[in-house]
């Protein structure tokens, strides 16, 4: 089936955070908005459909995941990453940002550390600190790109600083990893998940993997979840998964974490209980209808993602030198190196919104690392990413320099 991706249906007028908020975030209503990470793709049919006809029965009381929501779990980890994982292994949680919330306050107690790398997702730091640990803070450092080289318009390649992580963790109680990584779209290597995985066994930290990307993988990519490299590593890891960004259905809030070791899940089921967490009804009624019904509509949608970033790279390097970018590995984001600008984060911020007119989240948010970087959704329609290259080229080209 070809499903039709050039088409959008209309977001303004339904409360979406990313259309109807933009003059609240961003001071104006006339930007394009690529910033919050959901899609504007409509939702594959067959989700819709399973929501459909759960609503026509009028009784929306208290319930339960069945059985089959769970094989679905089970049958969609074993076909997309190889894992064979176990019913008991699984929890419910209310999106993986909450699921990180309960996950830190199982593992350490107030004022422990726990590692991050940024630049990184920013609800990292907030969940340590609102939860009264102590933030460390391990940047993930630039290399030359994939193999070791890097063209004149090719942003930075990322990957852990060794001696920096190795340092941090022995300070540490847990580590928060982002693999696929957000902002910077990095897949992480088999072989740096196992080296990363070693030095915690190591230094005897706990692994909150943040996996909820995992399925927005570009061609040539694969993504391993790091329970999966070894007992010693799985015994010491939280996953956490979600329907949410791969079938665009943030709204319905319904993720799930993975633990196979029975001593930390049962710390982890201490927090959920104690916050009497319980499945969303419509929320486990379309996770089960995309992981049996929905490979389909994913190929065709990461394989449209791909050809944006496809065509955004090419337009940079070709029209706006001053700016770098790759493709990313995972995640339908790309990473936009704007310091050769010249410019502040507001200042840059400024330039993409007042001169531009997009609404980009910028890099700063990120943490360290992110100054002078700024984040582009590309999970829309091709005509949509060739207009935003269009007013950025334009813009550019409007600079004193």
């Amino acid at each position: 089936m070809n499903y039709d991706f050039d088409n959008l249906p209309p977001r303004e007028g339904t409360d979406s955070t990313k259309y109807d908020g933009r003059e609240r975030v961003f001071g104006r209503g006339d930007i394009i908005p690529m910033w919050v990470a959901d899609m504007d793709f409509a939702v594959a049919p067959a989700i819709v459909e399973a929501l459909q006809r759960r609503a026509a029965d009028p009784v929306y009381g208290y319930s339960f995941a069945p059985q089959g929501y769970y094989d679905s779990i089970a049958g969609w980890l074993r076909r997309r990453h190889g894992w064979r994982t176990e019913r008991e292994w699984y929890d419910f949680t209310p999106g993986v940002v909450p699921g990180l919330a309960f996950a830190i306050r199982a593992v350490s107690a107030p004022g422990e550390g726990i590692v991050i790398n940024p630049p990184v997702y920013h609800p990292f730091a907030r969940m340590i600190r609102n939860n009264g640990r102590a933030l460390i803070e391990s940047q993930l450092v630039e290399v030359g790109g994939a193999g070791g080289a890097s063209g004149p318009h090719t942003a930075p390649y990322y990957t852990f600083d060794w001696d920096d992580l190795d340092a941090k963790l022995a300070e540490a109680r847990a580590i928060l990893l982002c693999n696929p990584q957000n902002p910077t779209g990095r897949v992480f290597t088999r072989e740096e998940l196992l080296r990363l995985g070693e030095l915690c066994i190591r230094h005897n930290v706990v692994i909150i993997s943040d996996e909820i990307h995992s399925d927005i993988i570009m061609p040539g990519y694969r993504h391993t979840p790091i329970a999966t490299l070894g007992e010693d590593i799985a015994r010491r890891t939280i996953t956490f998964f979600a329907p949410s960004k791969t079938f665009n259905l943030a709204g319905l809030a319904t993720s799930y974490a993975v633990t196979p070791d029975p001593a930390l899940r049962q710390k982890l089921r201490r927090e959920l209980d104690a916050s009497h967490v319980e499945p969303n009804l419509f929320g486990t009624v379309a996770l089960q209808a995309a992981y049996t019904e929905g490979e389909e509509w994913l190929r065709e949608a990461v394989a449209y993602i791909a050809g944006n970033m496809d065509y955004v790279a090419d337009f940079i390097a070709r029209n706006i030198p001053l700016i770098r970018t790759r493709r990313s590995e995972g995640t339908y984001m790309m990473w936009l190196d704007c310091r050769a600008l010249g410019m502040d984060q507001k200042q840059l911020q400024d330039f993409f919104v007042d001169r531009a007119r997009l609404g980009l989240n910028e890099g700063a948010m990120f943490g360290a690392g992110g100054e002078g970087f700024m984040r582009i959704n590309l999970a829309t329609s091709r005509a949509v990413v060739e207009q935003a290259m269009a007013q950025l080229a334009a813009a550019v080209e409007q600079l004193p320099l």
